[in-house]
């Protein structure tokens, strides 16, 4: 169900506020505890929306979630109602929790193909009824954000993390902070905009606005799928435990720097042996800005031959989301290795 807020009758811009919950929208109760609120009480708090010249709309989760319960439905979830809602709204706001904000952005981004308007996901390190809450700023910037247009064209037309005075690519972001307001970075990707006295947008960094893009929503996702995560002293016992589960059809291996495994026997044998039962291993780096290139060292030069797909710049999050979104929509291995080494949403280099 939706509900209306019309604060102009000439606004600049109507936004549709997904509310999934987070601490953005934590505020006390009764006992003096914080407790999820419903959205009502996120206006309360913020006045200056009445001055945005914006008209909202809101659809909340009943219940609101904390994201660290967040499922492949709820991401459904805020996909369909994007569609469902496209055609009326200039563009979206997903107030959402900070530990999986990553994820839910980057499925988003595969889900929502043909996107031509901002879908912004915010929130906050610190409740919104907390004195020194970060959400104020966040959700008004982003408002703003989604906002604004061009000759009648938006600005950004992709989906975005905005936070701390940064507007990120969804795809190219990670959560790296728990205890400063700085809680996301894009080490591979150069921030989209950058929010002081005005917002300055990287226009060259932006996904370009297409006029001829339509809307295809994609909800099917498919979650057999691990991440396998090395280090030193990994066991084999651990590795084939993960390797050698029935379900298993696709496996994230966060590998060292550029991309570089133990080149022990039995590991390459036992990637090699998954490899040839059809289960699509992509290889990614465990450091924020890390870079595969297979090969590069005598440690993952046998990753080539063996048919370990090189995920290049992809952080985990994007890396884990695209693998969903392709097995769910092809059951073809080789279709799906070749989409993962594919830029679909501007998620890698």
């Amino acid at each position: 169900m939706i509900s209306t807020l019309e604060f102009s009758s000439n606004p600049k811009a109507s936004i549709l506020i997904v509310y999934t919950g987070g601490t953005l929208g934590m505020d006390y109760d009764e006992n003096g505890s914080l407790v999820p609120c419903d959205f009502e009480r996120v206006v309360a708090r913020i006045p200056v929306l009445k001055e945005l010249n914006i008209n909202l709309s809101v659809i909340s989760f009943n219940p609101p979630i904390d994201s660290s319960n967040v499922k492949t439905e709820h991401w459904v979830q805020i996909g369909q109602t994007i569609k469902d809602n496209y055609a009326a709204f200039d563009g979206f706001i997903v107030l959402h929790g900070t530990d999986t904000m990553a994820y839910s952005a980057s499925a988003l981004s595969f889900m929502l193909q043909g996107l031509n308007k901002p879908v912004i996901f915010t929130g906050a390190q610190l409740p919104i009824a907390s004195p020194r809450s970060d959400g104020r700023e966040n959700f008004v910037t982003a408002l703003e954000i989604a906002a604004d247009r061009r000759e009648g064209i938006p600005v950004v037309s992709e989906v975005c993390i905005f936070f701390n005075h940064l507007l990120l690519r969804g795809n190219r972001s990670k959560k790296v902070e728990s205890h400063h307001f700085d809680a996301f970075e894009s080490e591979n990707y150069p921030a989209l905009a950058e929010a002081g006295i005005v917002i300055d947008y990287n226009y060259t960094a932006l996904k370009a606005y297409d006029p001829t893009a339509r809307l295809i929503f994609y909800p099917e996702l498919k979650d057999d799928i691990v991440i396998l995560k090395l280090f030193p002293g990994i066991n084999q016992k651990a590795v084939s435990h993960i390797l050698s589960t029935p379900s298993v059809k696709g496996v994230i291996m966060e590998s060292y720097g550029s991309g570089n495994v133990p080149h022990q026997p039995w590991f390459l044998s036992m990637l090699e042996d998954a490899v040839n039962k059809d289960v699509v291993v992509l290889n990614v780096s465990q450091c924020n800005g890390g870079n595969v290139i297979q090969g590069k060292y005598e440690a993952s030069s046998a990753l080539n031959r063996i048919g370990i797909i090189s995920g290049r710049d992809l952080t985990t999050e994007a890396a884990t989301t695209k693998m969903m979104h392709l097995f769910g929509r092809s059951t073809d291995p080789q279709e799906i290795k070749r989409n993962l080494t594919t830029a679909i949403s501007g998620e890698m280099n």
